[in-house]
């Protein structure tokens, strides 16, 4: 049994779908926020990501990737770019950090991981501090109706 949607072998064929033109060009549009995670998990992918170039949130990012790609071995690259990219999504310094490494890259010197860490760190001084009241056992024995005092129990 044939399909009825098919064409007859002699048929002449003529496709559904014809662009006038060109075929409509589709950029990557994607938030380094987005696989951060996942790139946390497997720095290396970071090296042969397709929209690599489309990942990193400002120029300064993306040439400092460079420059590390030429100064140190990949697998550091990345993950030195991982760590810079996770300091910015989880610090908000996004601005500042670019910055920042517009000015190392201006003064010919990789980023510092760990000065920048530090730099951004939360001030210990500026955190709340949370003091947390405990019930006491006796408040939820009135609330289940038992009488019992806890301490004859035992």
């Amino acid at each position: 049994m044939r399909c009825p949607r098919r064409n007859p072998p002699n048929a002449d064929f003529t496709p559904r779908f014809t662009y006038l033109s060109t075929p409509p060009k589709r950029a990557h549009v994607v938030d380094y926020r987005h696989v951060i995670h996942a790139l946390r998990r497997k720095p290396m992918a970071l090296l042969n990501l397709v929209y690599r170039d489309q990942l990193f949130p400002r120029d300064a990012y993306r040439q400092t990737f460079d420059r590390l790609l030429e100064r140190v071995p990949e697998k550091s690259a990345c993950r030195v770019m991982v760590s810079l990219l996770s300091l910015a999504h989880e610090r908000g310094c996004e601005a500042d950090l670019a910055a920042l490494l517009a000015a190392d890259l201006a003064a010919g010197q990789l980023p510092d991981l760990a000065a920048l860490r530090e730099r951004f760190a939360p001030d210990p001084a500026a955190l709340p501090a949370v003091t947390v009241l405990l019930t006491p056992l006796t408040a939820y024995e009135v609330l289940v109706g038992n009488d019992n005092d806890l301490g004859a129990a035992a």
